[in-house]
Parts: structure tokens; C-alpha cells; sequence
């Protein structure tokens, strides 16, 4: 089963068995992360489930959108690797990503 690496905001890092063809939001949320609020439920319309994606398999995800952008524009602790993880579709091909729970706005 493919993996996938959560880093929270204390620095503390989870490997979690993933499922695939949903959402990194909802893999880190069914995990039990209560950092990650993901509020709108994965509707890409609040920015609550901001992540900063790490490593090479980065450049493996589809471009962020219009939407995705605008709302990362909202947050004071956008980077270049900001991602919203609603966006992020987990496939097999994903196997080993990295992300880290961005801090709250």
C-alpha cells in the first residue's frame, strides 16, 4: 500500500498506509490529524488544509489551479511548495510524498 509522510506542526512525523485515488485532505484527516481543519471538506474554498509538499515528487503534481492559487495568496505563510492537500489527488505514483501541516492563519 502506497505511503504517505505527514510532518505536524510540533515536527513530528506519521507514515500513513494510503489509500489512493482520494485526496491527500482525506488521507491526513481519517488519519486523525486535528491540526489539518480542511473546514469546507475538500471544496478548495478555505485554505484550512494547507500543506508544503517536500522532495522530488513535488514536481509530479498537476499545476495548482486559478482557485488553489487564490486561495494560498490568502495565507501569511504561503511558500513555493504551498499546496492546498484538498487539491492533491493520491495515486500509487505518489507512493514515499511528503507534506508538512502548514502553521494556521
Amino acid at each position: 500500500m502506497p505511503t504517505l509522510i505527514v510532518t505536524t506542526r510540533d515536527g513530528s512525523e506519521q507514515s500513513i498506509d494510503a489509500a489512493t485515488n482520494v485526496s491527500v485532505m482525506e488521507i491526513i484527516r481519517d488519519a486523525g490529524a486535528d491540526e489539518l481543519l480542511a473546514l469546507c471538506g475538500g471544496c478548495c474554498s478555505c485554505a484550512t488544509c494547507h500543506v508544503y509538499v517536500d522532495g522530488p515528487l513535488a514536481n509530479q503534481l498537476p499545476a495548482v489551479t486559478a482557485d488553489e492559487n487564490d486561495l494560498l495568496d490568502s495565507s501569511d505563510h504561503r511558500q513555493a511548495n504551498s499546496r492546498l492537500s484538498c487539491q492533491i489527488n493520491f495515486t500509487a505514483e505518489l507512493d514515499g510524498l511528503r507534506v508538512t501541516i502548514a502553521p494556521e492563519d
